[in-house]
């Protein structure tokens, strides 16, 4: 992999020192996303990799509360090895400014790890071997909010076949690699620059994201980790901030791969 292929998660760190709803510390889950980063270098499980030229993996921060999940790399990220990083990227960059966040407090993913050929949909078998993967990192990171951007994520983390347009805006609980996380399908960054109204959409989704931090963590499950669908669950009542966890950043990819 290209050294600039992934943002590099350090080894050690002062934040984020407070475990996370699993009671495993932020330090044991970082080394985990390590793992994860390092066998996925080897990745065959579709043919994607051998037509794409990085692993897409995901940057940010590895103990985010808030995780964004796209739909599959496009040229610009390809080549650069992070998500988000094209025109789209600029208005995601655009629109968590508005509401006090920046690329370091979240965490960007994406269902697919390689770029399709040409820029394509992703195929059925190929969000399928991939799958596996996203659903790892939301376990790792335990986000309380995961975003949905379009119609690919949201019916992959949703377990439904609705699209995007008749459910974005609104929050739900699911059950994710076997705890409760707080759902919220919004439209791709990509269809909001086609469109001034889908643009305003999506500022409008984006003005809620800090009330639906703000409310309790979802109660965690006790159902085994990874690997099987989601459930849904009624939504928990709103409630008064919690007491954040300090981020655990991961640098930018020029600060180096993993030591």
């Amino acid at each position: 992999m290209a050294e600039n292929s992934v943002a590099a998660l350090p080894r050690e760190s002062a934040l984020g020192s407070e475990p996370g709803a699993s009671g495993r510390p932020p330090a044991e889950r970082r080394e985990r996303l390590v793992e994860l980063y390092r066998r996925l270098g080897d990745c065959r499980d579709c043919q994607l990799a051998g037509c794409a030229i990085n692993l897409v993996f995901g940057n940010g921060n590895a103990d985010a509360d808030l995780m964004f999940a796209g739909e599959a790399p496009g040229f610009h990220e390809d080549q650069q090895g992070i998500p988000f990083v094209g025109r789209a990227g600029k208005l995601l960059d655009e629109l968590l400014a508005e509401i006090g966040l920046s690329r370091g407090d979240v965490f960007v993913a994406n269902v697919l790890k390689h770029r399709p050929p040409d820029n394509r949909d992703p195929h059925p078998d190929e969000i399928e071997a991939c799958k596996p993967h996203l659903f790892r990192q939301i376990e790792l990171i335990e986000p309380r909010v995961v975003c949905t951007l379009g119609n690919f994520a949201t019916k992959l983390l949703t377990g439904s076949p609705r699209g995007i347009t008749s459910v974005r805006g609104r929050p739900q609980e699911r059950e994710l690699s076997g705890r409760t996380v707080r759902l919220y399908p919004i439209l791709h960054p990509a269809a909001a620059l086609r469109s001034d109204a889908a643009r305003r959409q999506l500022r409008d989704d984006f003005r809620r994201l800090p009330d639906l931090l703000a409310e309790p963590r979802p109660e965690p499950s006790v159902a085994p980790p990874l690997e099987g669908g989601s459930a849904a669950r009624e939504p928990a009542a709103a409630g008064p901030m919690p007491g954040g966890r300090e981020p655990e950043r991961v640098p930018a990819p020029q600060l180096g791969l993993f030591g």
